[in-house]
């Protein structure tokens, strides 16, 4: 990889120059990190272990109107919980604005950039002639090589890009192939506003070559920016990063993801009970192939992961398929773990904190109750099996609280009174029983299921006796009884 060569002067960098590659993360801390936001910082994590290289963080605020700490702060959160942690300090654009404006500056200086006297109303009448003529809306350049003696009193200008109108621009993009713009169809962008604060376009090039960033992985919906960027980029004199625009991120139905999908947020995802590793392998597999490998490790992730990897059509999130992973990844996790994760999802479904019994219980239960969980969620609502159940039966299973169950179920009680509440020993009362009543092990199992939990799904009803205990369990099955 070249090593950045500025010409241009510039402030000291905390930035080293690297042989290896170096790329970031750019949000912008105007709400949420979107899932496709963490697909990308993703792919720009996984890309930088990959190579040896670095994986920075730039929160770019500088629309000080839509930004707020609150943002910020979830956005910090939503990365650290997927485990994509940085490699530097974090930079925040709005923090670097003068040093955007002394680029500009040097800029109309070199002659590369011009000031423009033009009002909105004036730019607006220009975009307008443009359509009428079939052109796109574009400023015309009235101000590109007048002379600035003629500029109106009082007026503040903004500071406009000397773009190349002939000839076009290639962007040897990694994921998308060479893809071009006649110049032509370019206009003279605003580089500094009226009130002197820099645009977006401006800030995001100077802001990359003082990071020293060498590639620049994003969604394809900035594709249409590399252009410019690349000409500022040359303009200045500085070396152009590789660009990899990655593919967005579309509904089951073929659609640009949006609220009607589901949920949008990575923070969401988190609140819906999903685990991190289980989101980063989805998120790896939506857009980028390794073979037919569908569980892939973060380990796994680092060693494989490339860039032309990357297909070039919109992923589709299907939920349902997120979902099973999810629960494969709940069963491989480590109980004491799926305990602690359990917690919060369990005291708000009790409305209080879960006691010291409880707990116990539960984590003596986990092997059980993770088995059949694919979220947090499900998790925490097989769990409730080991606290005091509600009142109510579910709907299914009224339909085994009848007089006939009831008798088996006595039948069996007094069975289990004398037991010793082994899992082996339980397991062989309930077969005796349902050989004595000549009926099949299901039949039975079920009324004791339903006296157990007021479901008809759980766990092993031998592990949940065997946990409940002997006068919790007989206790259930009198109230059910009654």
């Amino acid at each position: 990889m070249q090593k950045q060569q500025a010409t241009m002067t510039h402030s000291p960098s905390p930035f080293q120059i690297s042989d290896r590659p170096i790329v970031r993360f750019a949000p912008s801390p105007t709400g949420y990190l979107h899932i496709g936001g963490a697909r990308t910082a993703l792919f720009n994590w996984l890309f930088a272990k990959h190579t040896g290289g670095r994986f920075l963080l730039r929160i770019e605020d500088t629309d000080r109107e839509r930004s707020s700490q609150e943002a910020v702060n979830a956005i910090f959160s939503s990365l650290k919980w997927l485990g994509l942690e940085t490699d530097h300090d974090v930079v925040f654009q709005s923090e670097r604005m003068s040093r955007h404006s002394e680029i500009a500056q040097k800029l109309v200086a070199d002659g590369k950039a011009y000031y423009c006297y033009c009002s909105p109303e004036e730019v607006d009448q220009m975009r307008e002639e443009a359509k009428a003529n079939g052109w796109p809306p574009r400023y015309n350049g009235f101000w590109r090589d007048r002379d600035q003696a003629l500029k109106p009193q009082g007026v503040h200008p903004v500071v406009r890009f000397r773009a190349p109108q002939d000839g076009e621009t290639v962007i040897h993009d990694l994921v998308q192939g060479d893809v071009r713009v006649q110049n032509k169809q370019l206009d003279d962008l605003i580089l500094l506003r009226a009130d002197g604060t820099p645009t977006y376009m401006l800030s995001v090039i100077v802001d990359d070559h003082d990071m020293h960033i060498s590639h620049i992985i994003r969604g394809d919906d900035h594709l249409t920016n590399a252009f410019r960027q690349k000409q500022i980029y040359e303009a200045c004199g500085w070396h152009v990063p590789e660009f990899a625009h990655i593919p967005l991120i579309h509904g089951a139905d073929g659609a640009k993801l949006s609220k009607r999908h589901g949920a949008m947020g990575a923070d969401e995802y988190r609140a819906m009970g999903f685990l991190p590793e289980a989101m980063c392998n989805y998120l790896l597999k939506l857009g980028w192939g390794h073979g037919d490998d569908e569980i892939i490790s973060i380990e796994q992730a680092i060693e494989w992961f490339d860039l032309p990897g990357i297909g070039r059509a919109p992923a589709r999130l299907d939920m349902a398929k997120m979902t099973n992973l999810n629960g494969h990844y709940i069963r491989s996790a480590e109980n004491k773990r799926l305990c602690a994760l359990v917690i919060p999802f369990l005291t708000e479904k009790l409305g209080r904190e879960a006691t010291s019994t409880e707990l116990d219980r539960i984590s003596r239960g986990m092997n059980g109750l993770k088995e059949r969980a694919k979220t947090l969620i499900e998790l925490a609502d097989g769990a409730l099996v080991y606290t005091p159940l509600p009142a109510d039966y579910d709907q299914k299973a009224l339909t085994f609280c009848n007089d006939v169950a009831k008798k088996q179920v006595i039948t069996l009680r007094a069975a289990l009174a004398a037991s010793d509440f082994t899992h082996d020993t339980l397991e062989a009362i309930l077969r005796d029983c349902a050989h004595t009543l000549d009926i099949k092990l299901g039949a039975l199992a079920q009324p004791l299921r339903v006296a157990l939990t007021h479901r008809t799904v759980s766990p092993s009803l031998f592990e949940v006796m065997e946990i409940l205990g002997m006068n919790e369990t007989l206790a259930r099955i009198d109230s059910y009884l009654n």
